[in-house]
């Protein structure tokens, strides 16, 4: 159906996104929209913008998009429209309506395209929302991704700046599809990992989205390009407190840790390592392990900030909805990320 889309792009998924650091460098002298109604933007930044339309209403508003991160059209436009799709809700709102972002050469075949939109477009229904048009530019290297608009209740949005200490954290999909997917690029394949990874790739954040809301989580975000130490990072900084995690907790796609353990490193490790290793303190991890929790994820799990009282109610109820959710660690006084 289509030539090889990986091979026309040098990296792909959320490790192609522009590394943090050099974003915060960028924004730093950006002045802020000032506006009443805007209640998320840029002081601080999160997952998506948030807009107050009355006393019941929110917009939430977002955009994702990226170059391809495997062959399989279908599979592609899939991916990146969960990817978009979860950052609304990464905010605790509701898909509403999205928009198509593209970018294809024009030697791709119509087939191919027709079933990128196509994916995107089953993706999009099935997250309740409405794909309603888009816009796509000729470029040499191929990307696809969504603008999304959803709803929320003004009081009741999430963002990542509100965990407390004495909070649990959980994480709601493993780690490692930046390792699993740079690797099989690299002829080391591991059949079992990629099944899990692009099962979870393709897996809305809903679901654990719509069973964390009664337990009125203080802080939400997920786990993408910057990896679980860079968003980690940005978490404990904009709350002012300290994440400290546990290395023995975290959870891993199968083969994984041994391609870490191998030296399978994608392009991002080293961006993420120049964002947040500054904050991290990570003495005595194994190499591999570490590796792991700075891997570009692709539509990764939330990072959930909750009162340590509700932990293990919160555990159970998603183990009988049969949804994944780690205790991945602590919030505590102080700053920066500890991962022991």
């Amino acid at each position: 159906m289509s030539a090889s889309l990986t091979s026309l792009a040098p990296s792909g998924g959320c490790a192609a996104k522009y590394p943090a650091a050099r974003l915060e460098e960028l924004l730093r002298g950006f002045v802020p929209a000032e506006a009443e109604n805007l209640l998320v933007g840029l002081a601080p930044s999160d997952d998506a913008a948030v807009y107050k339309l009355d006393d019941e209403r929110a917009l939430v508003f977002t955009l994702d998009f990226f170059p391809p991160l495997v062959d399989d059209p279908a599979l592609y436009g899939r991916i990146a429209a969960t990817n978009a799709l979860n950052d609304v809700f990464a905010m605790g709102g509701s898909p509403l309506l999205a928009l198509s972002i593209a970018a294809f050469p024009e030697s791709l075949p119509n087939e191919t395209l027709a079933a990128i939109f196509g994916a995107a477009d089953e993706q999009v229904r099935a997250a309740g929302a409405i794909l309603a048009g888009g816009h796509t530019l000729r470029d040499d290297e191929p990307k696809y991704g969504l603008a999304v608009v959803g709803t929320v209740h003004p009081s009741g949005f999430w963002t990542q700046s509100g965990a407390r200490t004495g909070d649990a954290l959980f994480l709601t999909k493993p780690l490692g599809t930046g390792m699993l997917l740079h690797a099989a690029r690299e002829g080391r394949r591991h059949e079992q990992g990629l099944d899990a990874v692009t099962e979870a790739m393709t897996t809305l954040n809903r679901d654990a989205a719509d069973r964390l809301r009664p337990f009125e989580p203080n802080a939400v975000t997920d786990v993408t390009g910057f990896g679980l130490l860079g968003h980690a990072h940005e978490m404990a900084a904009r709350s002012g407190v300290r994440i400290e995690l546990d290395a023995a907790a975290l959870p891993f796609f199968p083969g994984a840790l041994e391609q870490a353990e191998a030296g399978i490193r994608t392009g991002g490790d080293r961006r993420n390592r120049d964002f947040a290793s500054p904050h991290v303190e990570a003495d005595g991890v194994p190499e591999g392990v570490l590796a792991l929790a700075y891997d570009p994820q692709t539509s990764g799990g939330l990072l959930v900030s909750v009162p340590a009282d509700k932990a293990l109610v919160l555990q159970a109820d998603f183990e009988s909805q049969k949804l994944f959710a780690c205790r991945v660690g602590r919030v505590v006084e102080g700053s920066g990320v500890a991962l022991r």
